[in-house]
């Protein structure tokens, strides 16, 4: 299923984050909030929200975007991904896969509630909360311009150029 235009109107949030990037072999973390990021650059933002670093399908999704970020960037946006897991996973994450995306630690869940991402799960017949998988596209403007939710890992970004190319 291609991404779809959306009619969800959320914006950046104004709130800061905390983004783990890797650079030159040593890790960076910034603090600023998405709304700030996507004004001081002239690029589009694509946020995706994955469940957990190291299971298979969050493994794919991020190796698929560090493969294809020449492409997206190419067509003027940024990719970074959010999930709830700490500043410490995401660095042995992105070590371990030489992941070239940067990655939001939302421990405390604050713009995953904000992006309303968690949701009710059955597992096993047990209810728990948990993370959907989502993808958010914003303009250099940034204006929401796609939503997805529930969404399948394999071949997304594959779906998602199609989608944004001219």
């Amino acid at each position: 299923m291609m991404a779809k235009p959306t009619t969800e109107t959320i914006t950046l949030p104004d709130f800061p984050v905390t983004i783990v990037r890797e650079l030159d072999g040593h890790f960076i973390h910034d603090d600023i909030s998405l709304k700030e990021l996507v004004a001081n650059t002239s690029k589009g933002l694509i946020l995706y929200f994955y469940p957990k670093d190291n299971t298979p399908g969050c493994t794919t999704q991020a190796t698929e975007f560090t493969a294809h970020l020449n492409e997206f960037d190419d067509l003027g946006y940024d990719i970074i991904g959010v999930s709830r897991d700490s500043v410490e996973s995401h660095e042995s994450f992105i070590s371990k896969y030489n992941l070239h995306i940067p990655l939001i630690s939302d421990a405390d869940e604050k713009l995953c509630h904000y992006f309303d991402v968690i949701k009710e799960k059955n597992m096993y017949g047990n209810i728990t909360l948990g993370l959907v998988r989502s993808a958010f596209v914003f303009d250099k403007n940034g204006t929401l311009t796609h939503a997805q939710r529930n969404l399948k890992a394999k071949d997304y970004t594959e779906r998602l150029l199609t989608t944004l190319a001219p």
